[in-house]
């Protein structure tokens, strides 16, 4: 017994009520204690005590779906549009699939529990709950096919150079089509964050 001691030594989950009048802060603070809510809680503090402080060199890495669930638009391109991220390391699933939003493809809500042999006869393509169309596969391949014919592409360079031109001509696409700013890509390229 006296062994176990040395794990008892956390935080005891005793959490008030939600009230309604909370602030976030507060919510977050004493309502999130364990599980992904604490880890949520743990990005929070992080976030304001860690990254907001004056000069600090903040780098972001992705892996995992995150731009087809809409995180690059809901939360990372804002992050960069306010000075918030210096560099991206990223995953190359992850930013292709970033495209989708810049060149006007829709990916969808799903149920994650729907037979996969049915979406394969349907040609819907799954990443767990998130559900497209096989051709917003091809249509982002053909996109990637024709801006990488250009001249610009047609030497050696890096990766980040590589991401930064990908980033200029999804922007230019997305002013064509009128979609807004959706892409990860498309901000790192216009606030000169490297990928």
């Amino acid at each position: 017994m006296t062994q176990s001691r040395r794990f008892l030594q956390g935080r005891r989950i005793d959490p008030r009520p939600i009230t309604g009048a909370d602030s976030v802060g507060e919510l977050i603070d004493n309502a999130f204690l364990a599980y992904n809510a604490a880890r949520l809680r743990e990005a929070c503090r992080l976030f304001t005590e860690k990254m907001l402080a004056p000069d600090v060199t903040v780098g972001v890495s992705l892996t995992g779906a995150l731009t087809p669930a809409g995180l690059g638009i809901s939360a990372l391109i804002p992050l960069i549009e306010h000075g918030f991220i210096d560099w991206i390391v990223s995953t190359g699933a992850n930013l292709y699939h970033d495209a989708h939003f810049a060149i006007g493809l829709s990916l969808h809500q799903g149920d994650p529990h729907t037979n996969d042999v049915v979406l394969r006869q349907e040609g819907v393509v799954r990443i767990y709950d998130i559900f497209f169309d096989y051709d917003v596969l091809l249509s982002t391949d053909a996109f990637f096919r024709q801006i990488i014919a250009s001249p610009e592409f047609q030497q050696s360079m890096s990766s980040a150079e590589f991401h930064h031109l990908c980033g200029k001509y999804i922007r230019e696409r997305e002013r064509v089509l009128g979609v807004g700013k959706k892409s990860l890509l498309g901000a790192a390229y216009e606030h000169g964050v490297p990928m």
